[in-house]
């Protein structure tokens, strides 16, 4: 089973996203895409570990910014994974490659990786990322190029999700069993 939790900054999707994964498991594994590059980063990041600490679920933690399919591979059989977060991850590979000149093609084909490899995934994972696209337009190429990205990247792996939901002020909302269904060919959309 695949779970996409999504929501804007501060929301609570993480810890949603940490309470679904206890509450599927026995013990999971963390992935930690975030890579500490400040101060304020690393106040983050502590924030995090030791919500997982205070809330007494046994996690295995694998920090890992890049291969983020090589490692849900090598834990597929794992109870559960949660992984925290896909717009880090995607920030990470955009950072590296920002240089080539088809920088976002590459970052594409490492989007349709994770998408083509979840879309089969044997194993239950919680997948957390951000909705960067609601806000202001970026002044930045490099930042409407990376909303651009975190929106095609949420769309490909919200589609291959069992399970979507969108956490606001706290409040988590299972998107897709409320989604709009299109009628199938020759059927009256009307009816």
């Amino acid at each position: 089973m695949v779970v996409l939790v999504t929501g804007g900054a501060r929301s609570g999707k993480s810890s949603f996203a940490e309470k679904y994964a206890a509450l599927s498991a026995e013990r999971g594994v963390y992935v930690a895409t975030s890579q500490i590059g400040d101060e304020e980063m690393e106040r983050r990041v502590a924030l995090h570990r030791g919500r997982r600490e205070r809330g007494g679920f046994p996690w295995e933690t694998v920090e890992e910014p890049y291969e983020l399919c090589r490692v849900l591979r090598e834990q597929e059989e794992a109870p559960v994974v949660l992984v925290d977060c896909l717009t880090l991850w995607l920030s990470n590979w955009l950072l590296r490659e920002e240089a080539a000149a088809d920088a976002e093609a590459r970052v594409i084909r490492r989007i349709d990786e994770l998408a083509g490899l979840l879309g089969g995934y044997a194993g239950h994972a919680v997948l957390v990322t951000n909705e960067v696209g609601d806000g202001i337009v970026p002044e930045t190429r490099l930042g409407r190029v990376y909303r651009d990205l975190a929106g095609v990247m949420n769309q490909r792996v919200a589609a291959v999700s069992d399970r979507v939901f969108l956490v606001t002020a706290g409040i988590p909302v299972e998107l897709k069993s409320l989604a709009f269904r299109w009628p199938e060919e020759g059927t009256d959309a009307r009816a």
